[in-house]
């Protein structure tokens, strides 16, 4: 089977690493060794170059930004993305000069196709703040070649070949340190790289370029680590600026989340609670983090479902100082239930469907205000009928078989009037059940001594209704009472 690749290069990793919106915004420039590494639009268009000193830059254009690199911050925001890659492949690997490998052969039909994995996994990739070129190819330093000359697709060998031949030298790492002199015997492309004599290029520039051609053009096996999942997902990012709205701060934790999706999908899992932190001053002036947690009636894995989900919180939600970072962590998890095997759907949506609105009311209305009924295991109707948060499970109650009980129950009896020794509701009830006799409540001093009856008014509807037996705790004299409707 051929195998396909894609490989997303961040094309400007230094600068989003700072500032996610810099690169466009301000004069920004990176600094390596004390010399220019990477600048913003701004800063090249106000005359800031590549390796330029520190001095240079401070008198050229001296309301640029600098910033010296940062080795760590870059590798925790290429390992940031790696962990994301993982909800679209399990073979994953990270690669030279920013950019991440993803085996994509087995997971094509799964996600319909190249070019809409492709637009899935670029969108994944913008959501966490950062911009991704992709390169795509039957090997992967054929796919890395592709994204680092800007992008695009091969899907066969031979169209990659015909790509790689017109590519610049010194777009191939192990061919840089000899790019003058490449220059000089006037081989300026890797297809006039690759038919120069391979012992004398060999023996002068090393193995290195020819591995490296021979990976690409798929002569050569290529061996990778592929990244694991850690047992647990505790991820945090710092925020460019100080925020007071927490709403804000929702593009940021939107990344998190991509992040948190492709750790679910590599351990098999689903979330059912999962931990918002909403970081505040540090130091002398520490303030202690706004914490939210989000519990979920179904467990999910979906991005576009827990974005809705604390989107709807943060609205609700007012910080009483300033954020400086973000951080999400998964508390509760279970291993994601197989698919149904049923061959046709559900009519009116799934339970998966109904859960997803069920928990997105519960974001929006908060969990006191949606609430669900619960059957008690109690003889008397005003206790045995009840109502909880909807996030609860109820408990194991059921009703004796064949008994009628009314669609709406009244929250108290009303009483009722009788004619001609009948009770009477709007016109006299007729009754059309035998008696349902309900007599406890006695152990916690609320006891209820009762006849019930089913009640047909002269326009057909049905009434629940019951008579208080002599001698109860109502008086000696039996009234009649309403008590639910039927539908």
């Amino acid at each position: 089977m051929l195998r396909l690749w894609i490989c997303l290069r961040l094309s400007s990793l230094p600068l989003e690493v700072f500032r996610p919106n810099w690169s466009t915004e301000l004069a920004v420039a990176v600094l390596d060794k004390e010399r220019v590494h990477m600048a913003s639009p701004l800063a090249i268009a106000a005359g800031v170059k590549p390796a330029m000193r520190r001095g240079g830059v401070q008198t050229i254009a001296p309301q640029t930004i600098l910033f010296d690199r940062d080795g760590c911050a870059e590798l925790a925001a290429l390992e940031r993305v790696t962990m994301a890659m993982l909800q679209f492949s399990p073979n994953v690997a990270t690669s030279e000069e920013a950019a991440v490998l993803v085996d994509i052969s087995t997971t094509l039909r799964l996600f319909g196709g190249v070019r809409k994995l492709r637009q899935r996994m670029l969108a994944a990739v913008r959501a966490m703040g950062f911009s991704p070129v992709a390169g795509c190819a039957p090997t992967a330093e054929g796919a890395w070649l592709l994204a680092r000359s800007g992008g695009g697709t091969a899907l066969s060998m031979p169209t990659l070949v015909r790509t790689l031949v017109g590519m610049p030298v010194a777009i191939l790492p192990a061919a840089r340190p000899f790019d003058e002199w490449l220059d000089g015997l006037g081989c300026r492309t890797l297809g006039d790289l690759r038919r120069l004599p391979r012992a004398g290029l060999q023996r002068r520039c090393g193995a290195a370029i020819l591995e490296a051609l021979d990976r690409a053009h798929g002569e050569a096996p290529e061996v990778f680590e592929w990244v694991e999942a850690p047992p647990s997902f505790d991820a945090a990012v710092d925020l460019p600026d100080r925020m007071e709205n927490a709403e804000s701060a929702l593009a940021y934790l939107r990344g998190l989340l991509v992040q948190m999706v492709g750790w679910l999908t590599a351990r098999h899992l689903a979330i059912k609670r999962f931990g918002v932190e909403l970081r505040h001053e540090r130091g002398r002036a520490a303030i202690a983090p706004t914490k939210i947690e989000i519990a979920l009636a179904e467990p999910n894995w979906h991005e576009e479902h827990l974005v809705r989900l604390l989107k709807e919180r943060l609205t609700r939600l007012t910080v009483e100082a300033p954020m400086i970072a973000v951080a999400v962590s998964a508390i509760e998890t279970e291993p994601v239930a197989p698919p149904s095997d049923s061959l046709f759907p559900e009519p009116g949506g799934t339970p998966a469907d109904h859960a997803r609105l069920l928990e997105l009311l519960v974001a929006r209305l908060g969990a006191d205000n949606v609430r669900q009924p619960c059957l008690r295991a109690d003889y008397r109707p005003e206790v045995a009928n009840s109502w909880q948060p909807a996030t609860h499970k109820p408990p194991s109650a059921t009703l004796p078989p064949g008994l009628p009980r009314p669609v709406w129950l009244l929250g108290k009896p009303v009483p009722l009037i009788e004619r001609d020794h009948r009770p009477f509701y709007g016109s006299p009830l007729r009754i059309v059940s035998p008696p349902e006799r309900i007599e406890s409540g006695w152990w916690g001093g609320q006891l209820v001594t009762r006849d019930y009856f089913v009640a047909e008014a002269k326009d057909h509807t049905c009434y629940w209704i019951f008579q208080e037996r002599m001698g109860s705790r109502e008086g000696d004299e039996a009234r009649w009472y309403l008590h639910g409707l039927f539908g």
